[in-house]
């Protein structure tokens, strides 16, 4: 977190001198520091994000593409005049952490068709505009690649 707060601060600087190095310095240590002792942020984050950053890239691709897909779904829907037969699933991930489980809940809603009603612990409520949207979604591409994280 230093190095990224340091590298930030010289970026953001547009130069190098000794007297923005010093105090780049002494603002990025200030700040992780702040972090380590208020937030109880840790260094353990860090690595964890490190260690699991391709499963991360992987999954920002996918929760893309499942936004294009979706949102094509939902055009073909609109046009061909399909009325919407909305249903309501209830599942549970299976998930430990809370940031499988947050991420999970977000990426439901952000996808276009359903949304995230309820999130509590592992156990989901997720509304679909209709039932197909909200097939096979306890082992979705979703599901699949946040049990990848370690």
């Amino acid at each position: 977190m230093w190095l990224f707060l340091f590298a930030l601060w010289i970026v953001l600087n547009g130069r190098v001198t000794v007297e923005l190095v010093i105090f780049g310095v002494v603002i990025a240590s200030a700040v992780t520091f702040f972090a380590n002792r208020i937030i109880g942020y840790s260094s353990s984050i860090e690595r964890r994000l490190i260690r699991n950053f391709p499963v991360f890239l992987i999954y920002i691709v996918n929760l893309i593409w499942e936004i294009i897909v979706s949102a094509f779904k939902m055009c073909d829907m609109v046009y061909s005049a399909k009325a919407p037969e909305p249903v309501i699933i209830e599942f549970h991930s299976g998930f430990q952490t809370q940031l499988q489980n947050v991420l999970l809940a977000n990426s439901i809603t952000l996808t276009p068709g359903t949304i995230t009603l309820f999130q509590e612990g592992d156990h989901f409520v997720v509304h679909c505009l209709r039932g197909e949207f909200g097939e096979g979604i306890e082992e979705s591409s979703f599901v699949k690649l946040l049990r990848k994280i370690k």
